[in-house]
């Protein structure tokens, strides 16, 4: 019934794309006395596996006569996996019902043994009223002290405590009660009550609750960040003192015009490290579509990121189901200009002739990579039955965002950044034959210069991956978006400074393969922070089963992709404007 009914609703979720989940039905919040309050059942699911979650009614609960609403709040709440459904229950605004049925729960054995698997996997589940959630447990285990068995319980009766402020509802809270046994071929009557509280507390701050404010800004949160800052400092300052100290000199011997010849030519013989491969610097990097596309994704992630976080801390959008994936997906397509616009630019600067070959790859590259890996974990949650598993009609609405907003976006840029910045600029012109590079130490090839690379970067962000990770994977709402910022930003700073030293280093060592060392030295960030992901799977979570643990690699694999390309792109950037700056004062022929 699932898959049919959502493909019905393909026009709501079109309808619907930049429309805040948190707004439906339920758009001003505001009830008369009597009115009726919509109780939304919402999923079921192991405590322990966040992702893993069924419709509510996947176990055999009363089921609501007739065809019970649903409530379609976009596609960010899609993508999340929620299905709001009407419980049917009678709940009118400040009116109190005592204990009330409200339906007789048969039990066979089918349905026992259904709620003795729930009970023991520790199921939790989650309603919304006023888009408000509540949460609570199916049942619970009891031991019979006379024969050590163990006596799985079901909670028959549902408590709902509501505060309000005049017209409006801030607070929910549920309790599940009346544990009862569950017994073939005995007949349970699940029950409800409602008891509305009057509070002080005002509408914008009803959500407060929810959020964890001694984890979030506990001391060690606020140290990450100061220790970030002076890891700041520390590598401006050495990249300041390889600009002021070091090339400072080199430039004083090509601003000298009054040596002699003798001095002239000691000075030829000594030059030496970056100065011999002016004519080989700015050599077009292997596989310059691929590095184009890769570092013009990476600087529309960049934007992207910044954008979101921004809306975010304005538009509290942690308030909202699906609300920042929708803002993604939709500023996604909308930033795809940027990245056209860098990778045509990129390309036709290196001398690329098949701009559209590049452009194609641009706009595909990371959408159809998160696809293929969406499309294998969409295939685990429908084989399980999962509300993860992505309706058809979703995915052809993601779809088409791409193919008439994204693409033609990335199309106009590629040609805006062909013609704009495509143009060839380099400070030095590039010789005919390449010149050899020599053997050098271990430490200083490209392939350690890249894993080294991102290890600076991953200790500034180590400590807010935690916070990230924690508020994914264990029910927590992530809210601090401001420490986000500093730390996102920090993250660009540190990254371009490694990338810069890494770059120097390499171009003294007389390897002139400087593009793909650069990209790869700041993306090696990602890799780090997939290898910690392992560690906080095993270490800070209670995950098992084959579906919860290929949806966090695959979660997570996605998103150190993005991260990879992101710092890739940024440290590329940083360090082609600085050789292009260093090379600017030399005489290159």
């Amino acid at each position: 019934m699932r898959p049919a009914v959502r493909s019905v609703s393909f026009l709501a979720f079109v309808a619907l794309l930049v429309v805040s989940p948190a707004r439906a039905s339920e758009s001003d919040h505001k009830y008369q006395l009597d009115d009726p309050v919509t109780l939304w059942v919402n999923k079921v699911g192991p405590y322990n596996n966040p992702q893993e979650t069924y419709n509510y009614y996947s176990l055999p609960f009363c089921h609501p006569s007739g065809n019970a609403a649903h409530k379609w709040g976009g596609l960010g709440e899609v993508l999340g996996g929620n299905e709001l459904i009407d419980s049917q229950l009678d709940i009118k605004f400040q009116k109190n019902v005592d204990r009330n049925p409200y339906c007789e729960l048969e039990l066979d054995e089918v349905k026992v043994n259904q709620f003795k698997d729930a009970i023991e996997s520790s199921y939790w589940l989650e309603f919304f009223m006023d888009d408000l959630p509540l949460w609570g447990y199916v049942g619970e285990v009891h031991l019979d002290k006379n024969s050590d068995n163990e006596k799985y319980m079901l909670y028959t009766h549902k408590n709902i405590t509501i505060k309000f402020n005049k017209d409006r509802i801030i607070q929910v809270h549920l309790n599940h009660e009346s544990p009862k046994p569950l017994e073939v071929g005995r007949t349970l009557d699940m029950t409800y009550s409602v008891k509305w509280i009057p509070t002080d507390i005002t509408f914008a701050r009803r959500f407060n609750v929810y959020l964890d404010y001694p984890f979030f800004e506990h001391q060690i949160h606020w140290f990450s960040i100061f220790n970030s800052f002076m890891m700041v400092i520390f590598l401006t300052g050495l990249v300041s003192m390889i600009l002021m100290r070091t090339l400072r000199n080199d430039y004083a011997k090509y601003a000298r015009e009054d040596d002699d010849l003798e001095t002239l030519e000691r000075d030829v013989g000594e030059e030496s490290g970056w100065k011999l491969v002016h004519g080989d610097v700015f050599r077009p990097p292997r596989n310059l579509v691929v590095l184009s596309a890769v570092v013009g994704t990476g600087a529309q992630l960049a934007l992207l990121v910044l954008i979101v976080i921004l809306v975010a801390i304005v538009g509290m959008l942690y308030i909202g189901r699906g609300a920042i994936v929708t803002t993604f997906i939709v500023c996604y397509a909308f930033t795809s200009f940027i990245s056209g616009y860098v990778s045509g630019g990129m390309y036709s600067s290196n001398g690329g002739k098949n701009w559209i070959k590049s452009m194609v790859f641009t706009a595909s590259l990371f959408p159809f990579t998160c696809f293929g890996i969406g499309f294998i974990l969409n295939t685990i949650a429908i084989f399980y039955g999962s509300l993860a598993a992505i309706p058809f009609g979703t995915m052809v609405v993601v779809f088409v965002i791409w193919a008439f907003i994204s693409f033609p976006l990335a199309l106009l840029g590629t040609v805006v950044g062909r013609n704009w910045s495509g143009a060839p600029n380099n400070p030095c012109r590039v010789k005919t034959i390449p010149r050899p590079i020599p053997e050098k130490k271990w430490y200083l090839t490209p392939s350690i210069v890249s894993m080294m690379g991102g290890l600076l970067p991953f200790g500034s962000i180590f400590i807010e991956m935690y916070f990230v990770f924690t508020s994914f994977w264990n029910y927590k709402v992530y809210y601090v978006y401001g420490f986000m910022l500093l730390v996102f930003l920090i993250l660009i700073i540190v990254t371009v400074c490694v990338t810069i030293v890494g770059a120097y280093f390499l171009l003294n060592a007389e390897n002139y393969h400087w593009q793909w060392t650069s990209f790869f030295s700041a993306a090696s960030t990602a890799a780090y922070v997939y290898l910690y992901s392992i560690y906080y799977y095993y270490v800070k979570t209670k995950m098992t089963g084959f579906f919860q643990t290929s949806f966090y690699f695959g979660y997570t694999l996605m998103f150190c992709l993005g991260l990879g390309i992101l710092c890739g792109a940024v440290g590329y950037l940083g360090s082609n404007l600085f050789i292009r700056r260093i090379y600017r004062n030399i005489k290159c022929d």
